[in-house]
C-alpha cells in the first residue's frame, strides 16, 4: 500500500500535507510571498536529497513529484485557505494538518519497515530453499552418474 510508485503514490499525501503544513506556518511568519515561496521550495527539495542521502529509493520522477506536490499544497494553503481563517482558525488548522501529517508519516514508515522484513525473510528463504535444491541437484547427479 505505501509502496514507492513511479510518479505518485500514497506517500504524495504526506508530501501535499507538508506542503499545507508550510504553508500554514510560514504564512503565519509573515514573510512575504516569494521568500516564503523560496523557503518551502528550498525545504522540499533539501527533504529530497537528504531521502537520497540516506539511500531511500525513489524514482526521479517520484522525486520531482514530491517536490510538486508539496508546492501544491503550500500554494493551496498560502494563497487559499489562509486568507479565509482567523487566527485561532489558522493556528488550529495548522496543529490538525501537522498531527494528521505526522500519524500518516508514522503509519507509511511503519508500512515500509514491515514490508523490508517481510522481504528479507523472503530472500533468507529463497536461499534456504535454493540450497537445499542444490543439494538434492548434486545427489542426484552423483546418483546417475554411478
Amino acid at each position: 500500500m505505501w509502496r514507492e510508485g513511479a510518479w505518485l503514490d500514497l506517500w504524495s499525501l504526506v508530501h501535499l500535507l507538508s506542503g499545507v503544513s508550510f504553508g500554514l506556518g510560514i504564512s503565519y511568519l509573515h514573510f512575504g510571498a516569494l521568500p516564503s515561496f523560496l523557503l518551502v521550495l528550498v525545504l522540499l527539495i533539501a527533504y529530497e536529497l537528504w531521502e537520497a542521502m540516506v539511500r531511500i529509493a525513489e524514482a526521479p520522477t517520484n522525486r520531482l513529484m514530491d517536490v510538486m506536490v508539496g508546492l501544491l499544497g503550500y500554494s493551496i494553503a498560502y494563497w487559499c485557505i489562509v486568507p479565509t481563517l482567523s487566527t485561532a482558525q489558522h493556528l488550529f488548522t495548522f496543529e490538525a494538518t501537522v498531527a494528521v501529517n505526522i500519524i500518516l508519516a508514522t503509519l507509511g514508515w511503519h508500512a515500509s519497515q514491515k514490508a523490508a522484513a517481510l522481504k528479507e525473510r523472503l530472500r533468507k528463504r529463497f536461499a534456504a530453499e535454493r540450497a537445499t535444491l542444490l543439494k538434492r541437484e548434486s545427489r542426484l547427479r552423483k546418483k546417475f552418474k554411478r
